[in-house]
């Protein structure tokens, strides 16, 4: 989604809240700034910027209205529904509120920015959330000293627009040109992963932002329907859990059972595939446990390839297995 776009919104937004009664789209035209000149095109960004608005879950209405003594219809997004209500937070839940958003921060948003878009104008205690009424601890981190930070690609903006706007995206990923209907983003244990419907595959598929190769393009010519059921998004296996350092073994998966790891390990988990067919993955283990136990559902038709405390480990138990 482009800035001016967003900047429109805003301001369509604002101008919807702020009003005493509902607005005629002729009013709107003249109101609120970004719109095209031309009647037919701002008919069109008129009709997207209402989606956008709900989908995005804000109560947009469509009212009568008199105006200059004749019924008409005109737009309002109500107060009292756009507002949430307060949730009656107790000072100390407040004062952790406000410690966590200033002790972790968006790179390059500052923490009083993320603030008040989270609460703004939606929230009616945004004055105890600044900290007001003493429950701010007073040795909360400052803004240029966040106790932890999040990092963000520059890819990820055009990938949160297109995701919002439903355009595809082409990118390369494993050295393969892709073309991905965007569903959702997850941050999962300090990476990013999109998630959508992987054209070539023809199914839904998952990948590392961080692994995209080089940059991205937004299909701005063309939109796709989401689907009703949402994308469940990246999920973490058993042996990825656990607080121990991540150790990445590698294990290659015979070309006929390589169909079923690829589903369970993911698309970005893939290294290479060998002449015979059999595809090499290298994944982060936390829990070699449930990782053995992963492995052992290959029987002969996986192999553990390092590295070699792994690979010893999965050896040693085998062999405490069918010892007598």
């Amino acid at each position: 989604m482009s800035a001016a776009k967003v900047e429109r919104l805003l301001n369509l937004s604002a101008a919807l809240l702020a009003a005493e009664r509902p607005l005629t789209a002729v009013e709107i035209r003249r109101r609120v700034p970004g719109y095209p000149e031309d009647h037919s095109s701002f008919r069109r960004a008129f009709e997207r910027d209402k989606d956008d608005l709900r989908q995005m879950g804000i109560p947009l209405r469509l009212l009568p209205v008199e105006v200059e003594g004749t019924m008409t219809e005109g737009y309002r997004i109500p107060p009292e529904q756009y507002a949430l209500r307060d949730p009656g937070l107790e000072a100390d839940e407040l004062a952790a509120l406000h410690f966590a958003v200033h002790a972790v921060r968006l790179e390059g948003v500052s923490s009083a920015d993320a603030l008040q878009t989270l609460a703004g104008e939606r929230f009616a205690a945004m004055d105890q959330l600044r900290g007001a009424g003493g429950v701010a601890p007073p040795d909360a981190p400052l803004d240029d000293a966040p106790l932890a930070r999040v990092p963000v690609d520059r890819r990820l903006m055009e990938l949160f627009g297109a995701l919002v706007d439903h355009h595809p995206v082409t990118f390369r990923y494993n050295d393969t040109d892709r073309t991905v209907e965007p569903h959702r983003l997850d941050y999962q244990r300090g990476r990013w992963y999109l998630s959508g419907h992987d054209r070539q595959r023809g199914e839904a598929r998952s990948f590392r932002v961080e692994r995209i190769q080089g940059g991205l393009q937004v299909v701005r010519a063309e939109t796709f329907v989401p689907p009703a059921r949402p994308h469940p998004g990246v999920v973490l296996r058993s042996w990825q859990l656990g607080n121990a350092e991540p150790v990445w073994a590698e294990v290659a998966v015979d070309a006929d059972q390589a169909v079923s790891a690829r589903r369970h390990l993911g698309e970005d988990a893939v290294t290479g595939t060998e002449p015979d067919g059999r595809v090499r993955f290298r994944v982060p283990v936390r829990n070699q446990e449930a990782f053995r136990g992963f492995v052992l559902t290959f029987l002969d038709h996986a192999e553990v390839l390092g590295p070699p405390e792994v690979r010893a480990d999965v050896v040693t138990w085998l062999e405490a297995l069918v010892a007598p």
